[in-house]
């Protein structure tokens, strides 16, 4: 076999192995999280893909991705809880591993979360509850 003939196979292994999004986009990603108007709430957010975790606002957080959407419960004296969902979608580039990577390729970014997204910003609105006044 030709030294071009194996500098080609060995290229086509080595893609076979991982998957696209793995490696360019990774299997973590930053979120931030706000209660706009009610800094200091405090915020679970909850999936099978991250367990629980909670932050105060304003906050920002490394998730590990995951095909799940986020359900995330904002509560803070004074106001009404805030209830809402941090979307997951699959990232674009995913339809480029079928070219490149192959099934294998697919599939690494499929276990391994990196072919999904999460919407990077996220407000949660927070409405005070009337003639409520927080201890000091």
């Amino acid at each position: 076999m030709g030294k071009l003939n194996q500098l080609a196979c060995a290229f086509l292994c080595a893609s076979q192995l991982q998957g696209c999004a793995t490696i360019t986009k990774g299997t973590t990603q930053a979120v931030a999280i706000d209660t706009p108007g009610a800094a200091g709430a405090t915020c679970t957010l909850t999936s099978s893909g991250i367990g629980s975790k909670s932050v105060v606002t304003p906050a920002s957080l490394v998730l590990d991705k995951s095909q799940q959407n986020i359900s995330v419960t904002c509560k803070k004296k004074c106001f009404q809880d805030a209830v809402g969902i941090i979307p997951s979608y699959t990232e674009t580039m995913t339809a480029g591993n079928v070219l490149v990577g192959g099934v294998v390729g697919l599939g690494v970014d499929a276990m391994s979360g990196a072919m999904n997204k999460y919407v990077d910003n996220n407000q949660f609105t927070m409405v005070p509850i009337q003639g409520c006044r927080p201890e000091i």
